[in-house]
């Protein structure tokens, strides 16, 4: 299977705003900030005690994740600007590396005699992270002083780890330098570079150097508490883990590793079927960014870290080369619009870090000193972080977005997305008409394609299809229906059908019982009190009449929904016996005007009402969308029975 990479794509609609706005505003914005902060400064590597800006032990990897953004604007957009600054960060890596190839900015000014000693310092890291961005300028400028810096580099870390087994530890507490160093073996041929690669991903969970080397976390944090191989669950740091499913994913594809692959689907489904959020997030507490134990989704407590839905999309992406199946495209589809992009203002230039689906103000103040959570758990977007590895990675994750269009072999193109687009690759052009994700018509022009198949994906979501007009009622192979080309140019529409749906959660999920989602084709939809006055919203109630209340907000280019809703009527005492006819009483009437947030719905339906109830609206938005940054971060997941049980559910409360 071979991908299609973003460089043969054109992206037009949706897709194509959000690229500009990246390119024009977020880029321009993350470089901003790095300088003030002094990130870029830091590559002089001359700081010293008494100077402001001290660097992290990061900061290479934010830098790289900048210039690698960058390279896949202007390999689309050519921007000798851009490039300048890129090539004066590259000369100063020049200027500053060490002999051997070494170059690492902490551990250069603040602690040069500790190289190599502590695991969960990001060196390796911030390496891998240097090392994806000298290939993706490689490949989009040709020039080729950075790759050949970040090769030296790369046969000095063969040497540390692997010749002189000198370091003192054995495999990266922060996982990245594995999928990196499979790009450089594929952008220059050298197969060194993937056995490195097999050596740090082999190594993990066998190495009595990273058992002593775990300092304050325990061995499954960083994914190094067992072999490989031998991996079912998705466990530890939630963005480390995906890092690395990532890096086992692309050794499975190129090395034919069956064993390597299972693994993969085993800790895949563990994620998918067990330890993410309705919105793609995962890493469901603040303690660690860590995945916890299955079925344990808090929404108010969840961590979704912008990196962790960013590196699941990749992880999953991944999959669907190695193993065509819907399901992957699935989830990256829902952590892409729910998750990534609530990460980045709709204007691009201010961030969230944490994703969570609820926030209750007071508690989270109460709790704020235990979950460390004070510069990141924000109810409005922030222009940079001290940890600032969101920004500079949604930057680089929309640049790149068309990665995720296709893949194919030698008779089949796969349609694992829907964007308004034209690509070519291998004599093949094929062109979308479409304003997916809002709509689900999905007009292709064809071309270069006869006598193989289009195999096109039908969401998990999608319970109509219809193709050329007609309702399609043949079967589908693991997700994707696949289509004879017997021309040399052929039109072919699809058709999704989008209707609102209201979702519910395994019964395991505990904070989940008694709600239910609400979502549209891909996106997951919230309720925000901004847009409902000042009721808590876990008070309210949703009608179950959905469609009518479709809106569309073309600064948002999103639908909203608008929904008849009812407030539990309020009582004083702290218990009394439950009464439907008490309890359910319509009180007050609303109006939403919900911009899109980063949160996923739950409210409840009422099982018995008393009256008519008033015009009154939950307004849900798509969480995939930014909205503006003086509106609230998140409510309470919205929820409810569906109509059929809402009698039986009033009646067990």
């Amino acid at each position: 299977m071979k991908a299609v990479t973003y460089d043969k794509v054109k992206l037009g609609g949706f897709w194509k705003n959000r690229f500009d706005i990246n390119k024009n505003v977020t880029i321009p914005a993350v470089y901003e900030r790095f300088s003030e902060t002094g990130r870029f400064a830091a590559f002089n590597c001359d700081w010293h005690e008494g100077m402001e800006h001290k660097p992290h032990f990061f900061w290479d990897s934010d830098i790289a994740k900048w210039i690698e953004a960058v390279a896949y604007t202007v390999r689309q957009c050519p921007d000798e600007e851009l490039e300048t600054i890129v090539d004066g960060v590259v000369d100063l890596i020049e200027k500053h590396r060490d002999p051997c190839g070494y170059f690492n900015i902490y551990f250069t000014v603040c602690e040069p005699e500790n190289r190599f000693t502590n695991r969960l310092l990001h060196e390796l890291y911030c390496a891998g992270h240097l090392i994806e961005a000298a290939v993706a300028y490689y490949e989009a400028t040709g020039k080729d002083k950075f790759l050949h810096l970040m090769c030296d580099y790369a046969d000095y870390i063969e040497r540390v780890f692997v010749t002189e087994d000198s370091a003192q530890f054995t495999t990266p507490g922060h996982e990245e330098i594995e999928l990196a160093l499979v790009r450089l073996s594929d952008c220059t041929g050298d197969e060194r570079y993937l056995r490195l690669a097999e050596f740090f991903v082999d190594k993990r969970g066998t190495s009595k150097k990273d058992e002593d080397n775990v300092h304050y976390i325990s061995l499954d944090y960083s994914q190094c508490h067992m072999p490989v191989r031998e991996m079912s669950d998705a466990v530890g740091h939630s963005v480390r883990a995906v890092y690395l499913y990532s890096a086992m994913a692309d050794l499975a594809l190129r090395t034919g590793d069956s064993e390597l692959l299972e693994a993969c689907r085993r800790v895949f489904n563990s994620i998918a079927q067990k330890r993410m959020y309705i919105t793609g997030g995962i890493g469901s507490t603040a303690y660690g960014e860590r995945f916890t134990e299955d079925y344990d989704l808090p929404n108010d407590l969840a961590y979704s870290e912008t990196c962790a839905s960013i590196g699941l999309a990749l992880f999953a992406r991944r999959m669907s080369l190695v193993d065509p199946n819907s399901k992957y495209a699935d989830i990256a589809e829902t952590a892409i619009y729910n998750c990534a992009l609530a990460g980045v203002s709709l204007k691009g230039n201010s961030f969230f870090y944490v994703n969570p689906l609820e926030i209750n103000l007071e508690r989270h103040r109460l709790g704020a000193e235990y979950y460390e959570r004070n510069d990141k758990l924000l109810t409005q977007r922030a222009e940079v972080f001290d940890c600032s590895c969101c920004p500079p990675n949604i930057a680089r994750f929309i640049a790149s977005i068309g990665d995720f269009l296709y893949s194919y072999d030698e008779g089949t193109v796969y349609v694992h997305h829907y964007f308004e687009s034209e690509a070519e690759f291998d004599g093949i052009k094929i062109t979308q008409k479409t304003e997916y994700p809002n709509e689900g018509d999905i007009l292709f022009t064809i071309s270069g394609m006869k006598g193989k198949r289009l195999a096109v994906r039908v969401p998990g979501w999608c319970d109509y299809v219809a193709i050329n007009g007609k309702q399609y009622l043949g079967e589908t192979v693991k997700g994707y229906i696949y289509i004879d080309i017997d021309s040399d140019e052929m039109n072919l529409k699809l058709y999704l059908d989008m209707d609102c749906r209201l979702v519910t959660a395994n019964p395991a999920v505990q904070a989940d019982l008694g709600r239910v989602a609400l979502c549209r084709g891909p996106i997951v939809y919230c309720a925000e009190k901004i847009d409902n006055g000042n009721v808590p919203l876990d008070t309210l109630l949703l009608d179950s009449d959905l469609e009518a209340g479709l809106r569309y907000n073309a600064e948002m280019q999103a639908y909203t929904v608008k929904a008849t809703g009812f407030e539990e009527a309020p009582f004083d005492e702290l218990y009394r016996n439950y009464s439907p006819a008490s309890t359910t009483e319509p009180t007050r009437q609303y109006t939403a005007l919900t911009p899109p947030s980063n949160v996923s719905p739950s409210v409840s339906k009422s099982p018995q009402r008393n009256s008519v109830p008033p015009e009154t609206v939950l307004q849900s938005a798509r969480t995939s969308f930014p909205f503006s940054d003086e509106r609230r971060n998140a409510a309470p997941s919205v929820s409810s029975k569906p109509p059929s049980e809402r009698t039986q559910q009033g009646a067990s409360v």
